[in-house]
């Protein structure tokens, strides 16, 4: 599976932005998909994960209330929108498929496939 994220950019603080991921080369369907995020200097961190139906969602508790993810298996899409963003480091935002059948405790080590990520700035 190929996974290719986008929507990435520069955006105030407060703001809103939605990231895409397009999938291709394999089963979309088949897999829970993920939105990991990783600053300068940090490990990757889970933010959100979706399980195939896309039934059952999770987030990290940073993002709880003002992330979303969702997914459209028909055009093998996921997406986060993010609303309320906080001021801070640059971001790389990844999303990344894993082959398990829940979207909760999920780690960078349950990851099969990851995605080149997206920049996500947000200024004060």
């Amino acid at each position: 599976v190929q996974l290719q994220a986008s929507g990435g950019g520069l955006v105030q603080a407060g703001g809103s932005l939605r990231l895409s991921c397009a999938a291709s080369g394999g089963t979309f369907s088949g897999y829970t998909m993920t939105w990991f995020r990783q600053v300068p200097a940090k490990e990757r961190e889970f933010v959100a994960a979706i399980t195939s139906s896309g039934g059952s969602t999770h987030y990290a508790d940073s993002v709880n209330g003002r992330f979303t993810i969702s997914r459209d298996n028909a055009k093998n899409m996921v997406y986060l929108r993010m609303n309320s963003l906080k001021p801070g480091a640059r971001a790389i935002y990844y999303c990344a498929a894993a082959k398990k059948d829940s979207a909760y405790e999920i780690d960078w080590y349950d990851i099969n496939y990851w995605g080149k990520g997206t920049q996500v700035t947000v200024s004060s």
